[in-house]
């Protein structure tokens, strides 16, 4: 096909001289002009030029327009120049038969020297259209492959270490013989591998979730440690402020034996939950109060309540992505983060703010999933069977 820099290329094919000359004197001035005066030729010149459109004549002695469109179409080098017939051949019939083949239009002879610059001026710029629209459709396979490499590098180099550093703290803390101080910078670390954990997550997975190809791998999770924890790490940001944290079990204050078991992948519940209390504590009021409340069962709930309301204007788009307002550094996607997380793991989320009471609360309702092990299927190993799901 021409450079870009040049102008278009028109192939006009008739086995007829006058014909050609009608055609290439309309069009000269604009494009570059071939010609061919049979099927063969037509054939082999638009292999060698590639040329950017194609007029062909239908009725010529060696092969028909028919037959060369046909041929055009199923060669890869040529299958993509838009070809418009040009021919005496007008019937109803003929026009359907050669738009079959593949042709873009179909001119009647005598064809008019307007009718024909206007149907290659508008089927070669749909061509353009169609070319930048496959570059960038190239692009942004290019794109997704790299966020793809990014996502193995990622999972791959930095999640399994990080795991791994995550589980030093507990061991050395079973271990005993360590000061209150030393044990307190274990939990720091800890706390914030997962940390690290989550962010990593929200930015990789995400990406799937939204498409509905990301794949669970749920395992059993402890939410009333998984609360306890997040109430350590936001502690910091919960004491200048003066914030209060409760953590009850269908209403009365956990006991420090208590557990709330469900299937679920555990990196991404700790990023859901750590949303919901990061912004209900962000949204107390000082001297306020954060209440997350369990409720076992099946499906298990999880209502995480503080003080203050949500602007009238976010009420409707509250986990809409980036629906944010009058918060520094929002990104607006915390709530969408956490509806998403809640669906993939089969559950719902909705929140229910009052001008009346003057409280927010957050309404998670999440599978419990199956927690039986395999012993309890006789099935001679001991294994969690949470299934595995994909959103």
């Amino acid at each position: 096909m021409t450079p870009l820099s040049s102008p278009p290329s028109v192939l006009i094919v008739d086995d007829v001289p006058a014909n050609i000359r009608v055609l290439a004197e309309c069009l000269r001035d604009s494009y570059t002009i071939h010609v061919a005066t049979g099927g063969a030729d037509a054939l082999a010149l638009a292999r060698r030029v590639e040329p950017d459109l194609i007029l062909l004549d239908v009725v010529m002695p060696d092969i028909d327009g028919y037959d060369v469109c046909r041929r055009l179409k199923a060669e890869a080098a040529t299958a993509g120049i838009p070809v418009i017939f040009v021919t005496a051949n007008h019937a109803p019939e003929d026009e359907a038969h050669g738009l079959s083949l593949g042709a873009v239009d179909y001119i009647a002879k005598p064809a008019s020297p307007a009718v024909v610059r206007a149907r290659v001026k508008n089927h070669l710029e749909l061509q353009a259209a169609r070319q930048a629209l496959a570059r960038q459709n190239e692009e942004l396979l290019e794109a997704a492959k790299l966020r793809e490499d990014v996502d193995r590098i990622m999972r791959h180099d930095l999640k399994a270490p990080l795991t791994g550093i995550i589980g030093l703290p507990q061991i050395i803390l079973d271990d005993g013989g360590l000061t209150d101080s030393q044990a307190m910078f274990l939990r720091l670390i800890e706390e914030n591998g997962y940390k690290m954990l989550s962010m990593i997550n929200l930015s990789l997975d995400l990406f799937k979730i939204e498409r509905g190809t990301y794949r669970l791998s749920p395992e059993p999770v402890d939410l009333v440690a998984m609360v306890r924890r997040l109430f350590m790490e936001f502690s910091v940001l919960a004491g200048p402020r003066g914030l209060a944290r409760r953590l009850t079990i269908d209403g009365r204050e956990a006991g420090g034996s208590d557990t709330v078991y469900l299937c679920g992948e555990r990196l991404l519940l700790y990023t859901m939950l750590a949303n919901c209390v990061k912004n209900a504590l962000e949204a107390s009021p000082e001297g306020g109060v954060v209440v997350v409340d369990l409720h076992p069962g099946e499906p298990t709930g999880v209502r995480v309540q503080n003080a203050g309301v949500v602007p009238p204007g976010m009420r409707e788009r509250f986990f809409e992505k980036y629906a944010t307002e009058g918060k520094m550094g929002g990104t607006g996607l915390g709530a969408y983060s956490t509806r998403l997380i809640a669906e993939t793991h089969g559950g719902t989320v909705r929140m229910d703010t009052s001008d009346e009471t003057g409280q927010t609360t957050i309404f998670l309702s999440l599978p419990q999933g199956d927690l039986r092990t395999g012993a309890d299927r006789n099935s001679g190993a001991a294994h969690v069977a949470c299934g595995s799901g994909q959103a």
